[in-house]
């Protein structure tokens, strides 16, 4: 039986931990396939980050961080002796179709395929899958489908120390409710909703990317750019909408991540520049209209 999901800060602080070693166990031999190691997260999964920090985009003058909205990401979750892989892939135009034919002929299904940003340059796309079997074999087909970009892939250089961000983080967090954690560059919320969530009957923690994403990139005098998703439910949908636009955020996508969840869920994508304090009190009166994991 899968363990619940971690909240508030312990989750936060795995969710985004700094890139692992190889983990122990099958996971090791995925990690090597991939070319890319991940890192155990609660509810036995495996995540691999994969940022396109190859990819240099721009919108409304911003230059987008990966942390902000271009990370690719990889959920392995054990079923016996297989897995199920979820993932996100932020591509390029011309690397859809090559990437869709050689994940379809690895016996993948692509859940969805669109945009998340609107008026950035270049245009990037986002394509979700969903795979099950063995999870060296599935690492496989993605190692060759991610060949076909120009995704980096390999062990993180050592980095330079992250300088501080220039956020007032213990004001996002007070009027957020939440504790964030800085991630490249980029000030993170992940926020799990209440109910059981599933996915072909299979319970999915909230690091197969269950929870809403708020992400704040600083853009100087107490600016922020957001970028993110809400979870939602249908009858929450109308409701956010309305209280984004309310506050100047704009609504850039509403689509759906997966083909068989329980219950119905649909992701609404965002985006604004504008005095970080304003923002997150916006963000936070969205987030009061949904069904929201206490504690």
């Amino acid at each position: 039986m899968l363990r619940r999901c971690m909240t508030g800060a312990a989750l936060m602080a795995m969710l985004w931990a700094a890139p692992a070693s190889a983990a122990p166990g099958p996971w090791a031999a995925v990690g090597e396939t991939l070319g890319k190691p991940g890192t155990e997260l609660p509810g036995s999964v495996y995540r691999v980050a994969l940022p396109r920090s190859d990819l240099k985009v721009t919108l409304d003058g911003v230059a987008i961080k990966p942390a902000l909205a271009l990370g690719s990401w990889l959920a392995f979750l054990p079923m016996g002796k297989d897995a199920m892989v979820m993932g996100d892939l932020v591509l390029t135009q011309e690397e859809v179709e090559p990437v869709m034919k050689r994940l379809i002929e690895g016996g993948f299904e692509i859940t969805a395929l669109h945009n998340h940003l609107l008026r950035a340059e270049p245009m990037t796309m986002y394509m979700h899958i969903d795979g099950h079997g063995d999870p060296v074999k599935l690492a496989q087909t993605l190692h060759a489908a991610l060949l076909l970009t120009k995704t980096p892939l390999g062990a993180p250089a050592n980095a330079a120390p992250p300088k501080p961000l220039d956020l007032d983080t213990a004001m996002l967090d007070r009027i957020l409710g939440q504790t964030g954690k800085a991630n490249g560059g980029v000030y993170q919320f992940i926020i799990p909703r209440a109910e059981a969530l599933t996915s072909d009957t299979i319970a999915l923690p909230v690091a197969m990317g269950t929870g809403s994403a708020i992400n704040f990139q600083p853009t100087g005098g107490g600016k922020a750019a957001i970028a993110g998703d809400f979870v939602l439910i249908a009858s929450e949908v109308n409701p956010v909408i309305r209280t984004l636009r309310d506050h100047g955020i704009a609504v850039t996508a509403l689509h759906n991540h997966m083909l068989n969840d329980q219950p119905r869920l649909f992701f609404m994508h965002f985006w604004a520049n504008d005095d970080a304090g304003r923002l997150a009190q916006g963000l936070k009166a969205a987030l009061d209209q949904m069904n929201l994991k206490k504690g």
